[in-house]
């Protein structure tokens, strides 16, 4: 998927911006790629109990945020301006809001939110970005087991452009598990070198491939991976590789607490008998129990 890059500062300052997801409403996919004339579908998580309202928005970069339709979900949706419910849908599945784009364009590549409304207060989500795929792709292999905190991963990211051989830049991106967007974690500057011409006889196909070797995981490494190359004047996004960190068994901190706690009241027990019995000077059969105990 690619976007223009004379536009790019604008979307990565929209992509890093520390918008907070709520529960009330929720976006769960924060970025999308369709091929021209393909279909999208959107979907917008909701509390039913806090949400009467739904409205979806269309923000395109650098311009302000355009209604699309309210709808309700005993009612039938409104659209607004030029967004005809030919092209655009919305559907209401119980909790979960879906607007549907068909026969995707060019100039649909946007932010699309969507709002809960209630006691006319609006609550948005963080928003799905769509960008459209042109001439050139983006490939990311997936990561085929689960990995393990210690582990090591490399994750690749491949492009493949009929045209322009120069020099890329990539970064990579990670939406981790309750963060509102994705954030930027590395780049890799200008990069040619791993770049190679299509082996057959006058192909223009050049392919890419970039790599990022995360070692050492940590529980909190798990998340999507996103790479992002700029090439030719493009912003060329990969739909993202899933990296699932699973924990090994570990003991829950407030059993180990209360553990500890248990312990230190047993021993302080004793210690306490062992000392009532050594000063009343009555050695019944209960004191010399607990004397072999403190003494040993």
């Amino acid at each position: 998927m690619s976007v223009t890059f004379n536009r790019s500062s604008r979307f990565f300052a929209l992509l890093l911006s520390g918008i907070t997801q709520t529960d009330i409403v929720s976006q769960p996919v924060p970025l999308m790629t369709v091929q021209l004339g393909e279909n999208v579908l959107f979907s917008c998580l909701y509390s039913e109990q806090e949400v009467e309202y739904i409205s979806w928005f269309k923000q395109t970069v650098g311009e302000k945020p355009r209604l699309i339709a309210i709808s309700h979900k005993y009612t039938h949706p409104i659209y607004y301006g030029n967004f005809s419910h030919t092209r655009f849908k919305v559907l209401e599945n119980g909790s979960n809001n879906q607007l549907i784009i068909s026969n995707t364009e060019f100039s649909d590549s946007a932010i699309y939110y969507c709002g809960g409304m209630n006691n006319y207060a609006m609550t948005f989500a963080t928003g799905t970005f769509l960008i459209q795929s042109k001439s050139k792709t983006v490939v990311q292999q997936p990561v085929s087991d689960p990995v393990h905190p210690g582990d090591s991963v490399t994750l690749q990211c491949t492009v493949n452009s009929e045209t322009c051989a120069g020099d890329h830049s990539v970064y990579w991106f990670r939406h981790g598990s309750g963060e509102s967007l994705p954030g930027l974690i590395y780049t890799h500057g200008n990069r040619s070198d791993e770049c190679e011409k299509s082996p057959e006889a006058g192909s223009p196909t050049h392919s890419c491939v970039y790599s990022l070797p995360k070692r050492n995981l940590r529980r909190s490494d798990a998340g999507i991976y996103y790479c992002a190359v700029v090439t030719c004047g493009d912003i060329l996004f990969g739909d993202g590789t899933k990296c699932i960190c699973v924990a090994g068994p570990t003991l829950d901190p407030v059993l180990l607490g209360l553990g500890a706690a248990l312990v230190f009241c047993v021993v302080l027990l004793i210690f306490l008998v062992c000392y009532i019995c050594k000063n009343t000077g009555k050695m019944s059969f209960s004191c010399k129990i607990y004397l072999l105990l403190c003494l040993h």
